[in-house]
């Protein structure tokens, strides 16, 4: 069986959005090269609407290393409860909201690589709630950002296992954590 892994970069005090403008300056070789193992275990992205639809924006125009035509090229599958468009990102596949359960099972139960989730959010919940989320890594960065979007909401409530820590020489912290309920 496949395993959903939740992938998501955080501040020291929790915060997520906007990594671009906090993360960048903290990849170093060694992190790098842990990105790339954790996506080419993968053959799968399943994300929210919100980080898609951003994602859509910049991944397409990324190319010519083994991390981005990797990334570009695995299926996309995208949950989403309003319009949606996919005709910049392929191959994208939309699950409806209402369908997430059913179509995260099935996802599942096929052959393949990792799933893996980018970002931390409604989808994040709703997989850890339905029993179908296996891991999160959170990428801790050394940075205080002092307000934003939260990590974790009152509904990320779950059990949760310490299965590994590794620390890069730039001060980033990668914890995996195996939900347990």
């Amino acid at each position: 069986m496949r395993r959903i892994i939740a992938s998501t970069y955080t501040t020291l005090d929790g915060y997520i959005d906007d990594p671009h403008e906090w993360s960048l300056a903290y990849n170093d070789a060694a992190a790098q090269q842990y990105a790339l193992d954790l996506t080419l275990g993968a053959d799968s992205l399943l994300l929210g609407r919100v980080t898609y639809e951003g994602m859509a924006q910049a991944w397409p125009h990324m190319g010519g290393n083994p991390y981005s035509d990797h990334v570009n090229g695995m299926r996309k599958y995208v949950v989403a409860t309003e319009p949606v468009d996919t005709g910049e990102w392929n191959p994208t596949t939309v699950i409806p909201g209402d369908q997430l359960t059913g179509a995260v099972q099935k996802l599942k139960a096929e052959a393949g690589g990792d799933v893996l989730v980018w970002g931390a959010g409604r989808l994040t919940d709703a997989l850890a709630t339905a029993g179908l989320l296996d891991e999160y890594k959170v990428w801790t960065y050394p940075v205080l950002k002092g307000g934003g979007v939260p990590m974790f909401r009152p509904q990320s409530r779950t059990g949760l296992a310490h299965a590994d820590t590794t620390v890069f020489d730039s001060g980033v912290v990668v914890s995996t954590y195996r939900v347990t309920t």
